[in-house]
């Protein structure tokens, strides 16, 4: 079992490293003849992220945390999302970070307190953090960019990173 997961791990490990960099919410063309700035607003989408991982990828990540039969895994609200079985036969909602593929069983207690969570928003560059809330195994909250921009984070519970951004 470890040589069949080892690749697996290394995978993953390179792609996480590939895929670190942060999106930018929003793109923005310009035209030096006019001077009109045109930007595309990003909100939670029916579709994974660019640089996002395969449904397949996030499958074998939720097998590796040790879930069986995984029914109804879709994207939504900027996350992965299913169902699954666990090693004790009894059914969890499971969110699946679609870059990273790290797995928050929605019943996890969470590592961070809110106060943590908003320190470490604000720590990475995020202003105005409101809203923090801990539900179905990952912390939400509102915030701005440093350019002003409101957006809505899901946030990592054990160590404060930021798992799905959007525009508010």
């Amino acid at each position: 079992m470890i040589k069949r997961m080892l690749p697996l791990l290394i995978g993953l490990s390179v792609c996480n490293v590939a895929l670190a960099q942060d999106v930018p919410a929003t793109a923005q063309s310009t035209t030096s003849a006019t001077q009109t700035t045109t930007t595309t607003v990003t909100t939670w989408t029916a579709q994974p992220p660019a640089g996002a991982l395969s449904q397949d990828a996030i499958e074998s990540a939720i097998a590796n945390a040790g879930y069986k039969e995984v029914e109804g895994l879709k994207f939504k609200d900027g996350v992965w999302r299913s169902k699954a079985r666990g090693g004790n036969k009894a059914w969890s909602k499971l969110s699946v970070g679609p870059v990273n593929g790290k797995v928050y069983p929605a019943d996890a207690p969470s590592k961070l307190n809110a106060d943590e969570v908003k320190a470490k928003l604000v720590a990475t560059g995020y202003q105005n953090v409101k809203d923090v809330e801990f539900d179905e195994g990952l912390w939400s909250a509102a915030a701005e960019t440093a350019r002003g921009d409101d957006v809505k984070l899901l946030v990592d519970p054990d160590d404060g990173s930021v798992v799905a951004k959007s525009r508010d």
